[in-house]
């Protein structure tokens, strides 16, 4: 199995309606993910267990990723402000999929800004490089990245941002150094999951409790938290770089 299809950073399972059930969702295919996280269950976390999905077609996952629907418990204006963008900033959204998030973050970094938009499949970022052009978004790039490495330049963003995103990440540890690595000091990683209790989401042996994602964060050198917010399904942990 090649590299490139070991995980999606997203996932149809995270989208399903309210009450769905995660077993009806399409059969798995090849988009195996790395079971290795840090050791997670010992400091109550779960998603040790692989998912396995895979998401070539931007067609067919438009109308899903980018329903109208979502807005209402996703939430991305809360989003944004959580993410406290200032203009100007360069700002990676890891796991873009198919750019639910493009035209917020665009205008919260302004014409001077930059968005980064990340993925791991090559029609995906084909698909974001598209619609940024056709949406005269001139501060957008998209690029391809590796499922254990988002490719990002040492010391060349402000923030990052996984939404519905890491707990499709394998060898999570290893990862967020590799983010710290990114961030600019003083920035900030923000990772948006669902909780146990969410309507939404994957099965629950996939997913991660906040404690889990700061652990890996931690070790990697960031100071985390889990910020206040107003998403119903849906928790917000910041991990913060020191500025030097």
């Amino acid at each position: 199995m090649k590299q490139s299809t070991q995980w999606m950073l997203l996932v149809s399972l995270v989208l399903l309606p309210r009450g769905a059930v995660a077993d009806k969702a399409p059969p798995p295919r090849a988009h195996a993910h790395d079971v290795a996280s840090g050791g997670h269950m010992g400091h109550g976390g779960h998603g040790d267990q692989p998912m396995v999905h895979r998401f070539e077609d931007p067609a067919k996952w438009t109308p899903v990723f980018d329903s109208p629907d979502r807005d209402g418990w996703q939430k991305p204006q809360e989003i944004i402000k959580r993410l406290q963008i200032a203009p100007g900033m360069t700002v990676a959204d890891i796991g873009a999929g198919t750019g639910y998030l493009m035209p917020h973050l665009a205008a919260a970094t302004g014409d001077k800004g930059k968005v980064i938009a990340v993925d791991i499949e090559p029609k995906m970022v084909l698909h974001l490089t598209e619609r940024a052009k056709k949406a005269k978004l001139p501060q957008v790039t998209a690029q391809l990245a590796e499922p254990s490495d988002p490719k990002l330049l040492p010391n060349g963003v402000d923030k990052i941002l996984f939404l519905d995103t890491w707990h499709h990440v394998p060898s999570r540890a290893a990862y967020a150094q590799k983010l710290f690595a990114a961030l600019r000091p003083g920035g900030a990683v923000y990772i948006i999951d669902f909780t146990q209790e969410s309507s939404h989401g994957p099965p629950k042996k996939h997913r991660l409790t906040p404690d889990a994602v700061m652990f890996d964060l931690n070790a990697a050198g960031f100071q985390s938290a889990v910020l206040p917010e107003e998403l119903p399904d849906q928790y917000i942990v910041v991990g913060k770089k020191r500025a030097q």
